[in-house]
């Protein structure tokens, strides 16, 4: 199964009290050069959606790492979405993971089951200790709605509207819950 990977990281983190995806992580890697690197280790192609004049470069993130821009960041993480989702036009892969840009802890075994577990007609959500988590796989089907997305919902409606295509796979990785949402987050 081929899956596409879109990072999802235009978002202004307010709760975070700085750019987040600068705070650097033990490593000296930034939070967003870090989730990146998971997604590069697993996925042949990444894409990261960042806001209107930001470049790779800046988030320490490697030279070749395909950036969207969403011009509409500000109105919420359905336009990044949708943004993303409509960069997709020129992949053949058959599904896209979506993930998020401050969730650097997901494994990378997680990551190859849920692309495994992916198809054209299905939605994959990873599910730990009985919660939904990130990130989720759309098929192809899916990729219309997704980019037609806007708000701050993300791709909630559409997961709502497809509730019969949806395949929920239980995962040991707690890191498909954990997210940086305060500088606390980061320890």
């Amino acid at each position: 199964m081929s899956v596409v990977a879109l990072v999802l990281a235009a978002g202004r983190g307010t709760r975070f009290g700085s750019d987040k995806r600068r705070a650097t992580l033990a490593d000296g890697r930034s939070l967003l050069a870090h989730s990146v690197e998971r997604a590069r280790a697993v996925f042949d192609d990444v894409r990261v959606v960042l806001r209107a004049g930001e470049r790779a470069e800046d988030f320490g993130l490697p030279p070749d790492c395909q950036v969207v821009i969403s011009h509409q960041a500000a109105a919420g993480m359905g336009h990044s979405l949708a943004a993303g989702a409509r960069s997709l036009l020129d992949s053949h892969a058959q599904a896209v993971a979506i993930l998020l840009g401050d969730m650097p802890w997901i494994e990378s075994a997680t990551l190859r089951q849920l692309a495994a577990a992916a198809a054209a007609s299905t939605i994959v959500l990873p599910r730990h200790a009985g919660q939904q988590g990130h990130p989720v796989m759309f098929g192809r089907d899916f990729w219309p709605a997704l980019g037609q997305l806007s708000g701050d919902e993300g791709a909630r409606s559409v997961v709502q509207a497809n509730r019969g295509s949806c395949v929920v796979i239980e995962l040991a990785d707690a890191g498909v819950l954990l997210d940086v949402d305060t500088p606390q987050g980061l320890m």
